[in-house]
């Protein structure tokens, strides 16, 4: 598969920078994807965030020096890429539970987080429900957040982000602005530049926009539309991943730069026949 041959050398060019800058930007461009998807994509299919990832392997190679070299811990924070001794010693003792300077002691327990290879194992086992949409451009009216962090920090932040809408009321609001479809409120990640992206809490519209709201317009795209039914957060989060490591691989499309879409209805959210939609952008190959 291209794609998953992609994914494996973008990998092999962080495991050859462990000891260098490693760029994102690069990493994803050899995985033929914008940095925001690539570090879902990672995260799904790794079970493990892209950020964590790096930091495992790197204090791995640090333990291996620690126990094989004379190399002094300065030296060693130097060359995996901390600025102190002290912060090489925090993410050394975040992996391994002991400093840098117990480890070089003969017969000290480590912990060793060997380089990931890709492989995807298709279960298929539950059926997914999706449909190809091509949608003209479409204005989404409502409130945004905008992230600059890494993508798995940022979205474990989003949930906060609609837990503090919806106290402030302003989720009717939006509802209320809602005229054109999809007839559902949104939740869009437009993530076309970088690593930083905002999330919008909308609904298509084309009124007027209010003194509190902002506007969004979605281009024209392609989008694989999933029906996810269950109980939220669990079911979409068990879709999302289920769609990269199961649906994308054999789709004969790829991640497209346009905006992540999730469409919720209305209903009880916590109940097991709950519906919503998952929008995933889309490109052939």
């Amino acid at each position: 598969m291209d794609w998953l041959d992609s994914m494996n050398k973008a990998i092999e060019y962080i495991e050859l920078n462990l000891d260098n800058e490693i760029s994102y930007e690069k990493a994803s461009r050899i995985a033929c994807c914008s940095v925001f998807h690539f570090q879902r994509m990672f995260s799904y299919i790794a079970g493990v965030p892209l950020s964590e990832y790096i930091r495992r392997r790197k204090m791995t190679l640090a333990a291996f020096d620690l126990q094989s070299t004379d190399d002094l811990i300065i030296d060693l924070s130097l060359k995996y890429g901390y600025e102190s001794p002290t912060a090489f010693n925090r993410a050394f003792q975040g992996i391994h539970g002991i400093s840098p300077s117990q480890a070089r002691k003969t017969g000290t327990e480590l912990k060793a987080y060997p380089k990931i290879s890709f492989t995807i194992s298709i279960k298929g086992e539950e059926q997914m429900n999706y449909r190809i949409v091509k949608k003209e451009e479409f204005r989404i009216v409502g409130v945004k957040e905008h992230y600059e962090m890494n993508v798995d920090e940022a979205f474990a932040k989003v949930p906060l982000f609609w837990q503090k809408t919806t106290l402030e009321g302003k989720v009717g609001e939006i509802l209320s602005m809602m005229n054109r479809e999809p007839y559902g409120l949104l939740g869009v990640s437009t993530c076309m530049n970088g690593k930083d992206f905002d999330y919008y809490i909308a609904v298509a519209s084309d009124l007027p926009l209010t003194d509190n709201m902002v506007e969004y317009k979605v281009p024209v795209g392609t989008w694989a539309i999933f029906d996810c039914i269950g109980a939220m957060p669990d079911a979409i989060q068990s879709l999302q991943k289920r769609i990269v490591t199961e649906w994308l691989p054999t789709s004969g499309y790829e991640y497209a730069n346009a905006p992540d879409i999730e469409v919720y209805y209305e209903g009880n959210q916590k109940a097991a026949d709950y519906k919503c939609e998952v929008w995933l952008p889309i490109v052939k190959k």
